[in-house]
């Protein structure tokens, strides 16, 4: 699978942010796809995710609320639809997939990363 992420940008404290994650290479039917983010000198952690096929999804406590993850089975593309975003929200952003299966929260769920794409928020 081959995972192509773009949207990020510089945005106020209290915009919206969409990112777009473009899948390729396979059938997601049997998939999960997610959201990651990493800050500077942190580690890079769980935001969102949602299974292809049923579209279950999943949240980060400090996103639910505030954050979506729509798909579009059409385009093969999953997004994370980011409003009154905070500063704390500026990290670069990671799409990563994995079978069905294997945990949805931590890195170690996921086989395929993109490349990743900034996201910073102003105060």
């Amino acid at each position: 699978v081959q995972l192509q992420a773009s949207g990020g940008g510089l945005v106020q404290a209290g915009g919206s942010l969409s990112l777009s994650c473009a899948a390729s290479g396979r059938t997601l039917s049997t998939y999960k796809l997610g959201w990651f983010r990493q800050a500077p000198g942190k580690e890079r952690e769980f935001v969102a995710a949602i299974t292809w096929s049923g579209g279950f999804t999943y949240y980060a406590d400090s996103v639910k609320g505030r954050f979506t993850i729509p798909r579009d089975n059409a385009k093969n593309t999953v997004s994370l639809q980011m409003n009154s975003l905070k500063p704390e929200d500026t990290a670069k952003y990671y799409c990563a997939a994995a079978p069905v299966g294997t945990s949805v929260r931590v890195t170690t769920g996921y086989r395929y990363w993109g490349q990743g794409t900034l996201v910073t928020v102003s105060s």
